[in-house]
């Protein structure tokens, strides 16, 4: 279970109880609208309800919980209107640290490699044995770290930051419903073309590769929504 591994740690509670919500939401424990209790957060990782609630008023700052007065804290439960926007943020921001990247030649043949080796974990992790949800999180935790080696390559501390704040929101969208992820093969290899696209320094090879993969990770209703 998720909270053993929080329960002997007492340093940074709030940060603890925050990270603690965070990965039960990715691993399904909480979905879409569940109701988030005080009280049974608190049992669980054995700490006083004072850490849970500040934990609680950071992750609604970040939109992924919703307190509503005299009712209590729910998971942030996203439209398709939502998901659009997440979406439409963040491809505007990754364009522009895309652009950074290239004019200012940021990456080295040592940052390629360091971003195919993290392509080869993903591609073990969807070959492994183990259920679709499960391989699904883990993938997205490393889809997460190539992005994240990007991002912070840019020197963009400011898009940094905001790309932060808004791409754990995309993450919960997707898992909602795994049987509308798309291939994880699939998601895990089309980052060579990101890759590929990086090294022939074409922007527009790149914005294309960038909004195919974003796009990819969701069939029907979420490939249709016209992202610019």
């Amino acid at each position: 279970m998720l909270a053993k591994k929080y329960i002997n740690n007492r340093e940074n509670l709030s940060g603890i109880v925050a990270n603690y919500i965070k990965e039960a939401i990715l691993a399904g424990e909480y979905k879409g609208g569940d109701h988030i209790l005080e009280t049974e957060v608190a049992t669980v990782l054995g700490i006083s309800r004072a850490p849970v609630r500040e934990a609680i008023r950071e992750l609604e700052n970040e939109g992924i919980v919703t307190t509503i007065p005299r009712k209590g804290t729910y998971v942030t439960k996203f439209n398709t209107e939502d998901i659009k926007e997440v979406f439409d943020i963040r491809l505007l921001l990754e364009n522009n640290i895309i652009k950074i990247l290239i004019y200012n030649n940021k990456l080295t043949e040592d940052d390629f490699i360091n971003l195919e080796n993290i392509i080869k974990e993903m591609i073990n992790i969807v070959e492994s044995e183990g259920d679709e949800v499960s391989k699904s999180i883990l993938l997205n935790m490393k889809d997460m770290e190539f992005h994240r080696y990007l991002w912070e390559k840019s020197g963009s501390q400011r898009r940094v930051k905001i790309l932060e704040g808004i791409f754990f929101q995309l993450r919960m969208a997707m898992l909602y419903d795994t049987n509308e992820t798309g291939d994880l093969l699939v998601t895990a290899t089309e980052h060579y073309n990101i890759i590929e696209a990086l090294k022939s320094k074409d922007i527009d090879k790149c914005k294309k590769a960038l909004k195919e993969h974003i796009i990819s990770y969701k069939e029907g209703k979420f490939n249709n929504l016209g992202f610019e």
